[in-house]
């Protein structure tokens, strides 16, 4: 079938089921505060932050304004051999915010960009420190670190890998996942209490296997969020880091989804009371108007790459990218900043969870095909047992479902996610809850 004319027949949309999305378009027009506008007119609520990324709500004019100033004052400057004015200003901004010692920002500009830096900054620092045999690296399985090769290699999502399994990094391994769908399927507002000791096997048999001296980096989402918003148990992220230590392994946390806001803390690192050697951000940075990503690391990782030794004229790390700390971008970064802390939406959304989480409970768990509900934070995912057409049939169809009515939830396979912006009121959560389970009420058996 062929596009309707004004929508083109050019575009590749990223994962998206093309042939589908060919047979029924879905076009956005339009964004203000809680609610899209597509092409047809209709308000759709933004359940999602769309993609995780808009904590602030759209169309906010501090950030609109400082765009606009931007572009008539610098509209972009190269980052390699130069800074700007405003970089250096977003900079400060998150490492005031960054947790424990992190205090060192390197910008890009997307969360994958951010999961390869940081691979190639624990690769640097080893081998400025002399232990230049340190390449491997441990991720988790169902993890996601986006779609460069690097962060492809140490995420867990089966589909995401399989048809590129020939261009993987080599020396990557898997810990296991963190979900026990027996014992803790469903979980609101706290940690699971798991009676094994997940982190077990990598101490007794990966670390052994390839040898701790030779690990350069283990890398995790404090929540898994693009697998379903899965949450790990109790003690989990601290014992990590005592493993980390233990051996000399860097220990990264990607928080490209969890960072600035979601879980009603600066970082997730906050919240679980973890401080990581790395952090990946992204997405809430700039309220998702502008691209931008980072890494902020310890002051010991920059010291040691940086002050090597070798002539002053040489590049100490050979890594960067042409919109490295673009001005629009932190220009919209400050601005984003500056707002979150004025309306107080980290508190806002430490407050808004609970409500979340519960009316998720509440109204959901018994209904037909739900196996499972977790929420923590301003995040909350209902799972549904797979159809006989397939693992993630179901969430497609309840995603196109509640789409018709006007609330956008997010599908990843059989899960459903929700992640509204901060600004969420009540009856957001209540209109976009019900919605939800009214659809997966009406499913066939």
């Amino acid at each position: 079938m062929q596009n309707p004319p004004s929508l083109g027949n050019h575009l590749w949309l990223p994962f998206t089921p093309n042939r589908d999305f060919r047979q029924t378009p879905r076009v956005l027009v339009g964004a203000d505060g809680m609610h899209f506008t597509t092409q047809e007119g209709q308000r759709v609520l933004d359940g999602i932050s769309s993609l995780w990324c808009v904590g602030a709500g759209h169309n906010r004019a501090p950030i609109n304004e400082a765009i606009k100033k931007q572009l008539d004052t610098l509209d972009y400057a190269t980052a390699f051999q130069f800074g700007n004015d405003r970089a250096f200003e977003a900079a400060d901004m998150l490492a005031a915010l960054a947790p424990g010692d992190l205090n060192r920002v390197f910008f890009c500009t997307s969360g994958s960009e951010a999961a390869d830096t940081s691979l190639k900054m624990a690769l640097a620092y080893h081998r400025a420190c002399g232990q230049a045999q340190r390449t491997v690296f441990i991720g988790r399985e169902r993890g996601y670190h986006g779609v460069g090769f690097g962060g492809m290699s140490v995420g867990g999502i089966s589909g995401n890998r399989k048809a590129f399994g020939a261009a993987m990094l080599p020396r990557v391994d898997h810990m296991a996942f963190i979900h026990d769908p027996q014992q803790h399927a469903y979980i609101e507002g706290e940690l699971p209490e798991f009676s094994n000791d997940l982190l077990n096997e990598l101490e007794q048999r990966i670390l052994p296997l390839h040898d701790p001296s030779n690990v350069a980096a283990i890398i995790v989402e404090p929540v898994a969020g693009s697998a379903g918003w899965y949450i790990p148990p109790k003690g989990y992220l601290q014992r990590l880091r005592q493993i980390c230590d233990k051996h000399g392994i860097l220990l990264i946390f990607d928080e490209v989804i969890t960072g600035l806001g979601r879980m009603g803390t600066p970082f997730a690192a906050d919240y679980f009371g973890v401080v990581p050697d790395m952090l990946n951000f992204a997405k809430c940075v700039t309220n998702g108007v502008v691209p931008m990503g980072g890494v902020i690391c310890r002051e010991a990782i920059y010291q040691a790459v940086t002050e090597q030794g070798g002539p002053a004229h040489a590049i100490e790390f050979l890594h960067g990218y042409t919109y490295s700390g673009h001005p629009v971008a932190c220009a919209a970064a400050v601005a984003t900043l500056t707002l979150m802390a004025e309306e107080r939406l980290f508190e806002r959304a430490a407050q808004m969870g609970p409500v979340l989480g519960r009316a998720m409970h509440h109204n959901l768990k018994g209904l037909p095909n739900v196996v499972g509900i977790r929420s923590l934070g301003l995040a909350a995912a209902v799972e549904l047992s797979p159809s006989s057409q397939g693992v993630g049939q179901r969430g497609y169809a309840v995603f196109q479902e509640c789409l018709r009515r006007g609330v956008l939830v997010r599908s990843a396979g059989d899960n459903l996610v929700f992640a509204p912006p901060f600004i969420v009121e009540r009856d957001h959560i209540e209109h976009m809850v019900a919605t939800l389970a009214d659809v997966i009420a009406g499913l066939p058996a």
